[in-house]
Parts: structure tokens; sequence; C-alpha cells
């Protein structure tokens, strides 16, 4: 895991955050829409599987999200051109890499391009307690 900054103490109270998946394996999306269900405090805005998808996506809903769950090798194109399109935005919201490939030099590439977290996809458990802090945290009545 690998961090690029915190959450914002001040930061207001959203009854759900608005989550958007770049994943290209559907099962992979379907095992992530069941991981935020079973924490609750998250909703998918979208899901997609390429590059293209997902910077047409960002770019069709500036305001539509709040946190990004970014793999890096899609079915075409990369994470790593998605991720400083979703933090390039005014209401960027929090950019979390989730990959298989996050090498110690991967995650500080991912990291200087604007994510705020880095996982490996075998830290499953450090990326549900990730979510269920920022859950809590944020949405403290869930």
């Amino acid at each position: 895991m690998t961090s690029a900054s915190g959450a914002g103490a001040g930061a207001p109270r959203r009854s759900a955050f608005r989550v958007f998946l770049v994943e290209d394996r559907s099962s992979t999306r379907g095992l992530l829409r069941e991981l935020f269900t079973a924490i609750g405090g998250f909703h998918i805005a979208g899901a997609v599987g390429t590059e293209a998808e997902a910077l047409l996506w960002l770019r069709e809903h500036p305001h539509g999200w709040d946190i990004a769950v970014i793999d890096l090798v899609l079915e075409q194109g990369t994470g790593m051109g998605v991720i400083p399109r979703a933090k390039a935005g005014a209401a960027a919201g929090r950019v979390v890499v989730l990959s298989a490939y996050a090498s110690p030099g991967v995650r500080s590439h991912c990291v200087r391009l604007g994510a705020d977290m880095v996982f490996d996809k075998s830290e499953a458990s450090e990326f549900t307690h990730y979510c269920v802090e920022l859950a809590e945290r944020e949405n403290p009545r869930l």
C-alpha cells in the first residue's frame, strides 16, 4: 500500500461515496461491487473496461464521482493514462490504484501521476480496510 495524501478532516458528509471503477475483468468488477455493498456507504456511479471509455466517462461526468478505483492493465490502454485525467478536474476525488502489477517502481510512478493510494490486488485486506476506514471517517453514521 502506498499513500500520497490523507483525507481532509473537514470533508463534508455524504450519503454514499460515488465510485468509478476502471477494471476490464467483469468478474473483478462484480467482486468490487459486492465488496462496496458489504461495506456500505458506497454506490457504483460508473464502470468501464478500457482507457478510452474511462477518459470519456470522466469528461462526461466531471462531478459524478468521489473515488476512482483504477486497474493498470486494461483491455485497451492503461490505467496510467487515466490517473492524471481523473486528478485534473477541479472536482477531482480520490484516485486509488488496484492492480496486480504494483511493484515499488510502479507504485511511485502512480503517486507521481496523482494516485492517492496504490494497492496490489494481493493486498485485498488492506484495500478493504482503507475503504472501511474511509466510509467510517466520512460517513460516521453509516
